[in-house]
């Protein structure tokens, strides 16, 4: 399990890394984007839904008209469902031209050198990413189909099977913008995570939990990918290799 803590302890240990200088920029960006996004998304949900109940309840004897708060709270339900699973995906495709870039520059301050490519221009990175981004989600979308179909099979291990299938996922997309620096693209990054299982499953199971928090899983993209460039930095000097 000593594989396991170090990837799970990263995540908490890059956090210092997101006040370095030439970083915040990387890091505000896409937030203020996200909690905009975020607002508005559940803001026109929150009205529209609203005048569905007042047209479902128009139509509802006096009796039933308890339905209305169940209906909300079932939109209450859904909408934290929404938020977790939803979070994700939608996190990263806004962010996901910043966060290249978010991990050269922290590689540049753990290493002193900048990784190869990391000078391309924000239009160059946004296109190259967004790509990368659709791919690894169909990937995933794969998986999680398997994993559903398990999951009806042996309904009692379903929580654990998907919070690991979410560690690995999300070990995947994070480890992508540091190696992604070098070139690798994302074959050969499962190959490598492949190689040291625990380790960064690790890391990817601190990233779930922290999506479990309110407020502070806003800040979740951009530390996690501060995490997986710590991670990779340490990896590739305790191995005394350079990433090609």
């Amino acid at each position: 399990m000593r594989d396991f803590t170090l990837g799970f302890m990263t995540l908490w240990r890059a956090l210092p890394l997101l006040n370095k200088p030439g970083v915040k920029r990387y890091v505000i960006i896409p937030l203020l984007i996200n909690i905009v996004l975020f607002v508005a998304l559940f803001w026109i949900s929150g009205n529209y839904f609203s005048e569905l109940v007042d047209s479902l309840t128009a139509w509802l004897p006096n009796w039933l008209s308890w339905l209305s708060s169940l209906l909300w709270i079932v939109f209450a339900l859904l909408a934290v469902l929404l938020l977790f699973f939803g979070f994700s995906f939608v996190i990263n495709l806004v962010g996901s031209p910043f966060n290249g870039l978010l991990a050269a520059k922290l590689e540049q301050h753990l290493t002193g050198t900048a990784p190869p490519g990391s000078e391309r221009p924000l239009w160059h990175e946004t296109g190259m990413i967004l790509w990368s981004e659709m791919k690894k989600w169909i990937y995933f979308a794969m998986w999680a189909m398997l994993i559903l179909i398990l999951s009806l099979v042996i309904s009692p291990l379903a929580p654990l099977l998907w919070f690991f299938f979410s560690a690995w996922a999300m070990s995947l997309e994070y480890l992508d913008y540091p190696l992604g620096n070098h070139g690798l693209v994302f074959s050969d990054i499962r190959q490598h995570v492949a190689t040291r299982r625990l380790l960064y499953l690790g890391f990817g199971s601190a990233v779930t939990v922290a999506l479990l928090i309110p407020i502070f899983n806003l800040l979740v993209m951009p530390l996690a990918v501060a995490g997986a460039t710590l991670l990779q930095v340490e990896q590739s000097s305790r191995n005394n290799q350079l990433l090609s």
